[in-house]
């Protein structure tokens, strides 16, 4: 395959919601500039990027995924990102390794939530961005519409190079505003564009759309302002590099008309990414210097070699296939690398360029390219390959901490150890998904961005491990304590033949603050209990707390002292003092007022301010406290502290509430008391489940 420099390179994420017709336009690039020879459609599953199971059943994009294709001699690097909020991850992702951001709007729904998030992600590193403006030929688009919501909703800067031909599935091609012609496509699906006057009916309306055109393009820069104050207009040279250098500079943004399913407006959207998309050495890549101080490196293919991975794949057949961009310098197939932040060194095999999941060879990768190696040993998403003395290293991406967990076991027994294997693969892939064992309810945790995520997480262990599970709500890590201080005594004397069991204690108990967990002291005198079998008193009385009192759940935050006792010098023994002080425990429980403590996290909310009296409201009768609200443009923040249980179901509720545009984050804080009320449920769920386990055991 031919080896492209920075110039001649040309890098695009595809971003926009969910369901406006990313993937099938990404189809319609690559056949019309022939890179594959048939259009694939999402309908049918056939679709270049859209290649994991999962992924054609559920005809949505969950992953990034990666293709190419050749038009006017510049390589295009194509990014097909998902829109759905539980994987926005990955396009955030992909926006860190491009040049321009292709936002991507369906022309009936127009902007959507996640187009506005996309738009806030790029918008803050000041990506280069054109607006297509898709779909349409379906019923009820319109241009104009979706034209008012995205001046509204994202930027007033956003300006039409083209006009559609015709209306709804009237729609048969573009006015190019720009060059002042019409382009029309057949009905067939073919794609082959015919250039054309533009139709009378449309002429004054092109005409007026053109001189809207030539004066944002003139507002932005001073030296055009003044030729166009001078002659009333902008010569065609002037407009060309102008709105270049705007949509460049991030000062304008162009919108185009499209049908990805229709293939039509497709050739001149190629035009327009190798016209108004940087190329990787007109946009140097952000890094950071060994000083922490931010700075920037050129894409030049003669300087030492530095690539940063910004997405794994964990292909069970193939292993594992990093994705990275070349920042500078040139990899070469059949070299060793070395990894800064393992310092370890790598052999690198075949460097890939990716077409979905159809892999070709090629000899090097030169600054600004993105490609693929597979099979690395060490290197994982974030790493950097560069030469050991190289003085950058590139910001990691942030990945959001899980928020949604649900507990889950394997259907075949035995398969723990294959889950471990598999999820620890998956995980590479997808930094967003937690999973560790519960401490206290030895409960295996599958957490993520939520409950899409965990199901699709689940749909991979099974179809690429082979592992299947079952999902549960995880269980509430309750813990129990006292409120009062009291004395306890605890006796345990047993005759049998021969020598018999005797053991007896006596403790005093009191409360600690929260967090303490669990103090023993030994205040004996006189040697009543026997230096000896004192760890035995402490060891019963460890037991004891760990199965709870009032509902099975550890004891906490107390401290327990032995004071005195008494033993036979003959029948006393370990086990002996080890049943007195599980006893005195017990004992010691009737009296100390014991009670329930929940878990309750620190909650943040992220919505827009119309719904924040709602959510407020909700959080409230969720047993919430809210801590704070503060205000970012158009949307609020909600602090609060909620207690774990009312939070299981929040994502749903937040998603209904919403439309899809609130997100949260939720961490622990710290263990508080539950209401009476709720105790005494809690109480009766928790010896409803005892009683159903010993009766499965039985």
């Amino acid at each position: 395959m031919k080896v492209y420099d920075a110039t001649s390179i040309r890098n695009v994420a595809l971003v926009g919601h969910g369901g406006c017709g990313k993937t099938q336009l990404v189809s319609a690039l690559l056949f019309a500039a022939g890179a594959v020879n048939r259009l694939g459609k999402v309908d049918d599953g056939s679709t270049t990027t859209d290649f994991d199971d999962e992924a054609i059943t559920r005809k949505h994009t969950l992953a990034a995924s990666l293709a190419h294709a050749e038009w006017r001699s510049t390589k295009i690097n194509i990014i097909d990102t998902p829109g759905f909020a539980n994987f926005l991850t990955d396009a955030r992702s992909a926006l860190r390794v491009v040049e321009g951001a292709l936002v991507t709007v369906d022309a009936v729904a127009g902007v959507e939530v996640q187009t506005e998030k996309l738009w806030e992600e790029a918008a803050g590193v000041n990506l280069p961005r054109i607006i297509a403006v898709n779909r349409l030929e379906r019923e009820r688009a319109s241009l104009d519409r979706t034209l008012e919501a995205l001046r509204s909703h994202l930027a007033r800067e956003i300006v039409p190079i083209q006009l559609p031909l015709g209306e709804e599935r009237g729609f048969t091609g573009v006015v190019d505003l720009v060059a002042m012609k019409a382009i029309s496509f057949p009905a067939d699906g073919s794609g082959k564009p015919t250039e054309g006057e533009i139709p009378a009916e449309l002429a004054d309306r092109a005409t007026q759309a053109r001189e809207q055109l030539i004066e944002m393009v003139a507002e932005v820069d001073e030296t055009l302002m003044e030729a166009f104050f001078a002659e009333g207009t902008l010569t065609q040279e002037q407009l060309v590099a102008g709105l270049r250098s705007a949509t460049t500079a991030g000062r304008l943004f162009p919108l185009v008309c499209t049908s990805g399913l229709h293939v039509i407006g497709i050739q001149p959207l190629l035009d327009s990414i190798v016209n108004y998309v940087p190329s990787p050495a007109e946009r140097d890549f952000p890094a950071v210097s060994r000083d922490g101080a931010e700075t920037t490196v050129k894409a030049s293919d003669s300087g030492p070699y530095s690539a940063f991975v910004w997405k794994t794949i964990a292909d069970p057949f193939a292993g594992r296939i990093t994705m990275l961009r070349v920042v500078s310098g040139t990899l070469k197939s059949d070299s060793t690398v070395h990894n800064l932040q393992r310092n370890t060194a790598e052999r690198l095999g075949h460097l890939l360029a990716l077409q979905g999941k159809s892999q070709t060879h090629v000899a090097d990768l030169k600054a600004g390219d993105l490609g693929a190696v597979a099979k690395l040993k060490d290197t994982h998403t974030n790493d950097v390959l560069a030469d050991k003395a190289t003085a950058v290293r590139f910001t990691d991406i942030k990945f959001p901490e899980p928020v949604i967990a649900y507990a889950i076991e394997p259907k075949t027994r035995g398969d723990e150890e294959k889950i471990s294997t598999a999820m620890q693969r998956l995980r590479e892939e997808d930094p967003t998904i937690g999973y560790s064992r519960d401490p206290q309810t030895h409960e295996l945790l599958l957490s993520g961005q939520g409950q899409i995520h965990i199901e699709v997480t689940v749909a991979k262990l099974k179809r690429r491990f082979g592992v299947e599970v079952l999902l549960k709500p995880p269980r509430i890590p309750y813990r129990e304590t006292i409120m009062a201080a009291t004395e306890a005594h605890g006796r345990h004397k047993k005759q049998t033949g021969g020598h018999g069991q005797f053991g007896d204690c006596k403790i005093r108990v009191e409360p600690l603050p929260r967090g303490s967990d669990f103090q023993f002291e030994d205040d004996i005198f006189g040697g009543s209990i026997p230096r000896q079998f004192v760890p035995a008193v402490e060891k019963g009385i460890q037991e004891a707390r760990m199965r709870g009192f009032l509902a099975g759940f550890p004891m906490v935050d107390f401290k327990a002292t032995v004071f005195d006792g008494s033993y036979h010098q003959v029948d006393s023994n370990e086990l002996s003092f080890k049943m007195a002080g599980s006893l005195a425990f017990k004992d010691a429980m009737s009296r100390a007022r014991p009670t329930i403590l929940e878990p309750i996290m620190k909650v943040e909310v992220y919505a827009p301010s119309d719904f924040a009296g709602d959510l407020m409201g909700d959080l409230n009768g969720r047993r919430g406290r809210i801590a704070g609200m503060d205000t970012r443009g158009p949307m609020t923040v909600i602090r609060a502290q909620v207690p774990m249980s009312e939070m299981l179901s929040y994502e749903q509720h937040l998603t209904s509430a919403t439309g899809g545009r609130g997100t949260y984050h939720m961490e622990y804080s710290h263990y508080e008391e539950v209401p009476q009320h709720q105790q005494t449920r809690i109480i009766a769920a928790a010896r409803a489940e005892r009683g159903h386990e010993v009766a499965e055991e039985a």
